[in-house]
């Protein structure tokens, strides 16, 4: 559902060869997230009110979203945190056991920003805030219509 324009289409972007295959790319990944917006307004998860495989594949991307893919592949038209149904929804899954008690921001920022991109002087960005992955969501209190 979501791997060839968001899980893959980060990567397309990041290392596309063109003009044309990065503009392709980073149009794919925003309108998807424009489509999981909208789904998300109405279904706490993907498919209904239990988590499934695509939840899991999809939260990856969107943990490593604005702390990687953001500013090292350059998918910069908006943050995560501009979508509110989608950062309601990442912050969900990282608040459930097993999401963020196994990710570790720093690790993702290092291997981005040292290992993947171009970064001759070897500087690690200092944002994003990441305490506000803590922070409440109330995916959990809403009544889904």
């Amino acid at each position: 559902m979501n791997y060839f324009e968001v899980n893959n289409g980060v990567y397309k972007a990041g290392f596309a060869r063109s003009q044309e295959a990065y503009n392709k790319a980073v149009i794919g990944v925003f309108k998807k997230f424009d489509e999981l917006e909208e789904r998300l307004e109405h279904s706490r998860y993907l498919f209904g009110d239990k988590i499934t495989e695509s939840d899991v594949r999809l939260y990856v991307t969107l943990a490593r979203f604005d702390i990687a893919y953001y500013n090292g592949f350059k998918v910069n038209l908006k943050t995560l945190k501009e979508y509110k149904n989608l950062w309601a929804y990442a912050r969900d899954l990282y608040q459930t056991p097993g999401f963020g008690d196994t990710t570790n921001f720093d690790a993702i920022k290092k291997h981005y920003h040292l290992c993947c991109v171009p970064n001759p002087y070897k500087i690690l960005p200092l944002g994003p805030n990441l305490d506000e992955w803590n922070s409440e969501h109330n995916r959990d209190k809403r009544i889904y219509k």
